[in-house]
């Protein structure tokens, strides 16, 4: 990429600025482009679970038709996510956007059978994970250093606001008409299509077509990638263990308001409050941590936060009211959204190019597989015992989970080996075109005997 003003590197005594993220053309088009179909995302899903209860009268059929956004990340994210190394990302992320378009027209087709819009809704969020895969490959390659940090804490903050407007616009437009809101996500689409077309530069493929083995092959080297260097399978057992508590609150929403709600504040009000706070407390702590702390410190919070957020959740054993078991959820969101940006900023820097979109299937994968498995464990759980006990103790519990990780983090060495020996892949892959080695220096984390660091730039501008 060409040098400009942008792209240089910002000091390590201070975090990025917004307007320095932003000052990149590519990274302006890609943010919009996502906001954009965040946004009608959320909507859509309000709105389908309107039509399908309207035309079936299925309180079942309309949670599957939420859920079904799910199914493909459970099913085979990984898989479909490699897709994204083997062709260029723009090309990808442009290629999605029009599938998806198309397929969510379809279903906005008046009196389609339910059967008909759930096939058609689940061929839609085919194409989510390959996208979404692509979009995280890229940005590296647009942005580098603490920019890349703040641009991952801003568009996670940014996704967690565009569910809250999306689920508001989506349930007050679906009220009228369903299928105007499908419309609308069409449209959010085919704006994202030509943002990404014309707004982003076109790049060779991670991976090109000599390299190329079976695609199960290269998913499992997604695998192999992850879990075999010490310093991703540290990040990723860290990003796995936040997921497996903080979603809890909001999952058990509904029902926690129902036992809790009083004259004040009513069953309704009470589940909003409790399912809003988590997003509200990350879009707070993922803006603050990103932007008013900087990059080394940023660094050494990372640990303390990570076990202080399900500690903010251990006083729920006392059976607080639903006000303060908002409070408590946000608190656990802001702690969040101070570990996962930098986690993912040290991924980044620690994982060669070539395996970045397959790394992303993965943990994307584990993500969605371990929040949804932790509403359904705490909620059998709550079948048997008080909610404020199941929470209290499932963050009790996440304390120790937490701890352990900690403990068990790699040491500064360690992990400088991993992103020197990322970087020295990196600069092999550019001068022939392919992906390092599964096994070889960047899966140990250690650099191989003779290499030599012949890129000067940052590990972080990877």
């Amino acid at each position: 990429m060409e040098a400009t003003v942008s792209d240089e590197q910002a000091s390590p005594d201070r975090p990025a600025t917004f307007r320095e993220v932003f000052a990149q053309p590519e990274y302006r088009a890609i943010f919009t482009a996502s906001l954009l179909s965040w946004i009608g995302d959320y909507l859509a899903k309000a709105a389908v679970t309107v039509l399908v209860y309207r035309e079936s009268e299925s309180i079942a059929l309309s949670a599957a038709a939420f859920a079904v956004s799910y199914l493909p990340w459970l099913a085979g994210g990984p898989l479909l996510a490699a897709l994204a190394e083997r062709y260029p990302y723009r090309r990808v992320m442009v290629v999605c956007d029009l599938i998806r378009m198309t397929l969510m027209a379809l279903i906005a087709v008046p009196q389609s059978p339910v059967w008909v819009i759930l096939v058609l809704l689940f061929a839609t969020t085919l194409a989510n994970p390959p996208s979404q895969a692509a979009r995280s490959a890229l940005l590296p390659t647009i942005l580098s250093g603490d920019r890349l940090v703040v641009a991952l804490s801003l568009n996670a903050s940014t996704g967690q606001a565009a569910q809250v407007v999306g689920y508001l616009l989506g349930a007050a437009v679906a009220a009228v008409n369903p299928t105007v809101a499908l419309l609308i996500n069409a449209a959010t689409f085919a704006a994202s299509a030509v943002l990404v077309r014309w707004g982003v530069r076109d790049r060779a493929p991670a991976m090109n077509a000599t390299h190329r083995s079976h695609l199960l092959r290269e998913t499992a080297e997604g695998f192999r990638i992850v879990f075999g260097n010490p310093v991703l399978r540290a990040i990723a057992v860290l990003v796995f263990s936040a997921m497996l508590f903080s979603i809890v609150p909001e999952g058990l929403a509904a029902a926690w308001a129902g036992e809790r709600a009083d004259d004040r504040l009513g069953s309704g009000p009470s589940q909003a409050l409790i399912m809003a706070a988590g997003p509200v407390g990350f879009i707070l702590g993922g803006l603050l941590v990103g932007r008013a702390v900087a990059p080394a410190r940023r660094i050494m919070l990372m640990r303390p936060l990570a076990v202080a957020a399900p500690l903010v959740l251990v006083p729920a054993l006392l059976d607080p009211p639903p006000l303060v078991v908002a409070l408590l959820a946000a608190g656990c969101g802001f702690a969040v959204a101070g570990v996962l940006p930098t986690a993912n900023g040290l991924f980044v820097r620690a994982l060669p190019n070539g395996y970045r979109a397959r790394a992303f299937g993965v943990m994307a994968s584990g993500m969605q597989v371990i929040q949804g498995a932790a509403v359904l464990v705490t909620g059998l759980f709550a079948d048997r015992f008080s909610i404020p006990v199941v929470v209290g103790a499932w963050s009790a519990a996440g304390v120790l989970l937490m701890l352990v990780a900690v403990l068990r983090w790699p040491d500064g060495s360690t992990v400088e080996s991993a992103v020197t020996a990322a970087t020295l892949a990196n600069a092999n892959a550019a001068t022939d075109g392919s992906p390092a080695p599964v096994g070889s220096h960047p899966g140990t984390g250690r650099a191989a005997p003779g290499d030599r660091i012949d890129d000067r730039r940052s590990p972080a501008a990877t």
